[in-house]
């Protein structure tokens, strides 16, 4: 059976490398001219860019993607754990580095407040059981029916995990530290919504970041690609970049064929579509053939979208780790303009990442690559003004309460913001990381990754199951992958 796939992030990958390996014979289609997706990079006047994610956390998923096929993540690239795990701004000589050891973190909890330790043992112990059950076990659930969930010891587990409150009130119940509040409510960020929204099953997320630890592959984090490009060429999968696609063609309810806009057309048995979701319903497919209304898609609660600056500096930096996060504006008044206010915040969260720290690699001798990040909601108006404005803005910020003079020695700069997730990924609304993972887009509660009306046209990535991060994105592959197996037997 000839399969093709539509986008080679993560998710596409691991579909096509999952069908692959078990004879199916896979072409992949790239829109862009290098593999990736959001995960792409670039090189310029001797730096390195990862172009979006750079966090590598939940080692496991990734270990266990590769053990799939008999390898081993070290087959493919390297990795180093990094301590302190990442340094969070609170003001002008408030970081407080977060130590990558457990029994110094619990010190430094103490320290923020004193008696906590108790507190925050039965904290982890909670997440760690939602980790074990909810990235061990439903994450991998293809969530087409309400019967998939419905075993009695699951429907236990799912009480005790905390579905039904939000993280918000479920770190509260533990803590009263305001930082400490803050350190436990940053990881949902990375699902697409903030604490109040998200429900508690995610402080698995703080076993992650805590237990599990923050890694770096040397090299940045497009070697994950790259070694994952080179497992699907392992097992046959066939490469096509530049190879936008026009449409799908439908014939007595199946796909038939994908055509490009370059009028190449591609026959095919089964078709999975790890573009933009959105995109493909409202662009590569006739009206009749949707799964979802305009109506529906405008209901939908999106993940952020983000303004990038891409910085090359020509000396070293001060007070900076790899990892830095700028929590030195209150979130509470400015937490929806993250993700809802139809306007640019007036003070923004931000991230900077300095990779070249860990890695000299990425920047030339004596420089520094500097990453910044500024997540706003989606569908916002973008201008080069605009961008220009809060680039001052975090640079300012970043600039005093680091104690150094970084714009004039910035040597190589730019940015990405919403009309650049649209054009290079046919974002939906310019979102950078998909659909929140909120409880009502949560599993069966997702867009389908099976389209109800072309019997062999299948879904992956950040819009449907399991939700949006790179994990997720490569159980998302497998998953799919897995579907296909079971309703098309070779």
């Amino acid at each position: 059976m000839n399969v093709l796939v539509i986008g080679s992030g993560f998710a596409g990958l691991s579909a096509a490398t999952h069908l692959a390996h078990l004879g199916y014979q896979v072409t992949l289609l790239e829109k862009n001219s290098t593999p990736g997706g959001r995960a792409r990079k670039f090189d310029a006047e001797g730096f390195v860019f990862d172009m979006g994610p750079s966090w590598y956390w939940m080692p496991d998923v990734f270990d266990t993607y590769f053990s799939h096929f008999g390898k081993k993540t070290s087959d493919y690239y390297d990795l180093v754990r990094l301590d302190p795990s990442y340094t969070v701004v609170f003001g002008e000589n408030d970081f407080v580095d977060i130590p990558a050891d457990l029994g110094q973190f619990r010190d430094l909890m103490e320290s923020f407040e004193p008696g906590v330790g108790p507190k925050l043992d039965e904290f982890l112990k909670q997440a760690a059981y939602k980790y074990k059950v909810g990235i061990q076990d439903l994450v991998y659930r293809p969530s087409r029916s309400l019967m998939e969930f419905t075993s009695p010891k699951l429907l236990l587990d799912m009480v005790r995990m905390d579905i039904f409150q939000s993280m918000s009130k479920h770190v509260r119940k533990f803590f009263t530290s305001e930082k400490i509040i803050r350190l436990m409510e940053f990881p949902v960020l990375f699902l697409g919504e903030t604490a109040a929204n998200i429900p508690a099953l995610y402080s698995l997320m703080n076993y992650a970041d805590i237990a599990l630890g923050t890694w770096y592959p040397p090299g940045g984090m497009h070697k994950i690609i790259e070694g994952m490009v080179t497992l699907a060429e392992e097992k046959g999968v066939k490469f096509k970049y530049d190879a936008e696609v026009s449409h799908i063609n439908v014939k007595n309810g199946k796909a038939e064929s994908v055509v490009l806009v370059s009028g190449e057309k591609f026959e095919a048995d089964i078709v999975v579509a790890g573009a933009d979701y959105h995109h493909v319903e409202t662009k590569l497919l006739a009206p009749e053939y949707r799964n979802y209304s305009d109506e529906y898609w405008d209901k939908r609660v999106m993940a952020p979208s983000s303004l990038l600056f891409y910085l090359g500096v020509d000396k070293k930096l001060n007070n900076l780790q790899h990892h830095n996060l700028f929590f030195d504006e209150p979130l509470g008044p400015h937490a929806d303009a993250i993700y809802t206010n139809p306007r640019w915040p007036e003070k923004p969260l931000f991230y900077a990442s300095v990779p070249s720290i860990t890695d000299p690699t990425v920047a030339p001798e004596g420089k520094e690559n500097l990453f910044l990040l500024v997540p706003l909601a989606p569908d916002l108006e973008d201008t080069e003004e605009l961008r220009e404005k809060y680039y001052n803005i975090i640079m300012d910020r970043l600039e005093k309460l680091t104690g150094q003079d970084v714009r004039n020695h910035i040597i190589y700069k730019r940015s990405y913001a919403h009309n650049d997730f649209k054009s290079d990924y046919n974002a939906f609304k310019g979102n950078a990381y998909g659909l929140a993972n909120t409880l009502l887009q949560t599993a069966i509660l997702k867009p389908s990754l099976k389209n109800k009306k072309v019997a062999n046209l299948y879904y992956t990535g950040q819009l449907t199951v399991p939700g949006p991060g790179v994990p997720p994105s490569l159980i998302s592959g497998h998953v799919v992958a897995k579907e296909v197996i079971k309703e098309n037997n070779l």
